[in-house]
């Protein structure tokens, strides 16, 4: 997989059967071993800006990848070159099943139905295409592998080592069934071939873990209580920062930190990982899952909006204080465009914005004990984990993107965009801020999801109703009468909401910015298109 990719360096992550030595483009480096599974990240320095690299990987000097004979174009690295225009692909939740009938029939036509993968068609129009045509990075927001969906080998693979009829049933327990799904996800050949002609930038979201990870405190004590959890949690958390989280790490980073340097030299690296999963499942601090990436004159800061949250009530938030520390420096002007990107949105529909700001208000007792109990039954039974239950790093995000908006962190740059995932559906809404708030940028929110996970027609009516006028009017109601605040900014939305397996792509160009949506179309056709759903100018 091709992971960073910047002006003059690159990372390619490979999984290998057996420890090795690994070779890319003249560049070696030894396999780690996790679990008896083995792994490297070559780190490629000293390339050229906008320079193209057609490369293989070689195994202790035998060459493996591409396959003699695989017929699809080579693959390349084309570095970042800060005079060309700039393409971001992204979205989120990927369910991985066959591409066969009847998983990719309509949810209508059969209950198995989850229609075409939208990245597995984008590989397939990519290979029709030239190099030119292909964007410079591809934004997973969330949920690349399912704990409780799909991957049929593995369910199989897990009903063969255990017993599923005890908790937790046929989801993963341990690192080496998460190592299968992650390999059952990634190595249908299509997406085999796109991961490594374009570079991938994760981060994680609740299906990695468990539909509801991370949303209350209450939720997190009961799962403590459960014998299972605290296997889960540590085979996710290490699985995580071996398939995702390295990968996401400049050269620097990974040069800076101790545990990426100890791990890169090779050998076993089972203890020191394990040892991070062990902590980071019971204290965050110190521990940042989030990372910024320079794309030439615009940056991308991928905030991690899961694993790290504060649980208290009354001081429940999204990030904690260092984290928040962290943003206050890398959120900043200066730039074409600046780039935010967290697996669950900022901004929703109104009407779901309120219900959430009044769920956690109700939750830390606005209105006594019996109403917080009944508001921890609905964020569960609905979902209700984004920022906006999360009001303290609401506010905060929404304020340095005012800040970098008016200029008080460098000069503006064209656009502020929030990059998100997670709710299955894709929209876009353009912020506004208050009268007086010497605000110059554009600022909008872009959410696209699902790759390849849509929802039935009930959730679809559920998310409209959400954004009409008496849902927002009645939530906003509650909400008020629970004490929550206004929210500090303003939105409408300008397209949406789409319902589509889909992929969103901007296009970055000097001071210029256009957003556009593709789907595909359910059932299996001899040569597989992307439809274009929608195309806007940000700036």
């Amino acid at each position: 997989m091709l992971r960073h990719v910047g002006e003059r360096d690159a990372t390619v992550w490979v999984e290998a059967d057996a420890p090795c030595e690994v070779e890319v483009l003249g560049r070696r480096a030894r396999t780690f071993t996790v679990h008896d599974r083995h792994y490297a990240l070559v780190v490629i320095e000293g390339l050229e800006p906008g320079g193209v690299y057609e490369y293989g990987v070689a195994l202790d000097g035998e060459r493996r990848w591409p396959r003699p004979g695989d017929g699809r174009p080579p693959p390349v690295i084309r570095t970042v070159d800060p005079a060309r225009a700039l393409e971001v692909a992204f979205g989120s939740c990927r369910v991985a099943l066959p591409h066969e009938p009847p998983y990719t029939l309509s949810k209508d036509e059969h209950e198995l139905g989850a229609e075409v993968c939208a990245l597995r068609v984008r590989a397939l129009e990519m290979q029709r295409q030239p190099r030119s045509r292909r964007p410079d990075l591809l934004l997973m927001l969330g949920d690349q592998v399912y704990v409780d969906e799909g991957a049929p080998r593995t369910r199989a693979l897990i009903r063969a080592r255990r017993d599923t009829s005890r908790p937790p049933g046929d989801g993963p327990l341990d690192y080496e069934e998460y190592a299968s799904l992650y390999a059952e996800s990634w190595s249908e050949p299509e997406l085999r071939w796109l991961f490594s002609v374009v570079p991938t930038a994760m981060i994680s979201d609740d299906h990695d873990v468990h539909d509801d990870w991370n949303i209350s405190r209450v939720w997190l004590a009961e799962m403590e209580a459960r014998a299972w959890w605290h296997s889960r949690i540590r085979a996710a958390l290490a699985s995580y920062w071996v398939y995702q989280h390295l990968g996401n790490l400049a050269p620097e980073r990974l040069a800076r930190e101790e545990l990426p340097r100890r791990v890169l030299r090779g050998g076993d690296a089972t203890e020191p990982i394990e040892r991070l999963a062990a902590r980071a499942a019971r204290d965050r601090r110190g521990i940042r899952w989030s990372y910024e990436r320079e794309l030439g004159r615009s940056r991308l800061v991928v905030m991690d909006s899961r694993i790290g949250r504060v649980l208290t009530e009354g001081q429940r938030s999204i990030v904690d204080d260092e984290e928040a520390a962290w943003l206050d420096r890398v959120v900043r002007g200066g730039v074409d465009h600046l780039l935010l990107a967290t697996s669950d949105p900022l901004l929703l529909a109104h009407g779901m914005h309120f219900l959430e700001a009044w769920s956690e208000a109700v939750g830390d007792g606005a209105w006594g004990p019996a109403a917080a109990r009944l508001a921890e039954r609905l964020r569960r039974a609905l979902d209700l984990d984004h920022w906006a239950a999360f009001i303290r790093s609401f506010d905060l995000l929404c304020d340095l993107m005012r800040e970098v908006a008016a200029g008080e962190r460098g000069e503006p740059p064209a656009t502020v965009v929030v990059l998100s995932g997670d709710v299955h559906h894709a929209y876009l809404a353009e912020v506004g801020f208050p009268r007086g708030s010497g605000a110059r940028t554009a600022v909008y929110q872009a959410v696209c999801s699902p790759y390849r996970n849509p929802l039935g027609d009930r959730e679809r009516l559920a998310i409209r109703a959400s954004a009409s006028r008496p849902a927002r009017l009645a939530a906003r109601a509650l909400a008020r009468l629970a004490g929550a605040a206004e929210p500090r900014v303003g939105w409408r939305f300008l397209e949406g909401p789409y319902f589509d397996n889909q992929v969103a792509t901007l296009r970055l160009d000097r001071r210029s910015a256009e957003l556009r949506l593709e789907k595909t179309r359910p059932g299996e056709r001899a040569e597989q298109r992307l439809e274009t759903s929608f195309s806007r100018r940000l700036a």
